[in-house]
């Protein structure tokens, strides 16, 4: 069948239905809507992005997204530094902080142990998470992991593995439902989560 744009128009369309979420009709939308673009914006736009891999990297310390070599929330003095919450990916952080009622540190794990897809827990952050508990001054870590199966695996996995070493290990609890991805949580219910987090036996 025929293209129905120019292949300029065609490739964009099939670059934007990568994106999570996006499908045909809101790629052909998104793309249509890029050519009543003034074109000095196209170009900003267009070196924003590819600029990403220059310019964004994952802080040393809690492997948050970052431009410099420790995140803003990392290198904030005023945060508490003797509670650590444990996220799955460093997009669940923003979500966290509109909440507007945690003011700790942050610790990513880079994903969660899926047996099945055969992630076990040498595939996520925990060297780089027990040399920060070695160093000592933390108290409690919270763990903000998503509330599906496997997420409730991973937080299991985590408290009896830390709960060990003195720490008080809590979850996220109210607010949050089964099956649900943290990253799409609002934050009035992430607030209540947040509020309302238990500790693990």
């Amino acid at each position: 069948m025929a293209s129905n744009y120019p292949p300029v128009l065609e490739e964009l369309i099939v670059g934007l239905r990568r994106l999570p979420g996006v499908g045909a009709r809101t790629a052909e939308r998104l793309a249509l809507s890029f050519t009543g673009w003034p074109a000095d914006d196209l170009r900003n736009f267009g070196a924003l992005l590819a600029a990403i891999p220059e310019r964004l990297r994952f802080c040393t310390g809690c492997g948050n997204f970052a431009e410099a070599e420790t995140c803003p929330i990392c290198a904030d003095p005023h945060r508490q530094r003797d509670v650590i919450c444990i996220v799955e990916q460093a997009i669940q952080i923003p979500a966290i902080e509109k909440t507007g009622c945690y003011r700790g540190l942050y610790h990513v794990l880079g994903g969660r142990l899926e047996p099945l897809a055969d992630k076990g827990p040498e595939t996520l952050r925990l060297a780089e998470l027990r040399t920060r508990l070695a160093a000592g001054g933390v108290r409690e870590i919270i763990l903000a992991v998503s509330s599906d199966v496997e997420g409730e695996a991973t937080a299991a996995w985590l408290a009896h593995e830390f709960r060990a070493a003195g720490l008080s290990v809590s979850r996220l609890a109210a607010g949050l439902p089964v099956g649900a991805d943290l990253g799409y949580a609002d934050a009035a219910t992430l607030a209540a989560a947040l509020n309302s987090r238990r500790r693990l036996e």
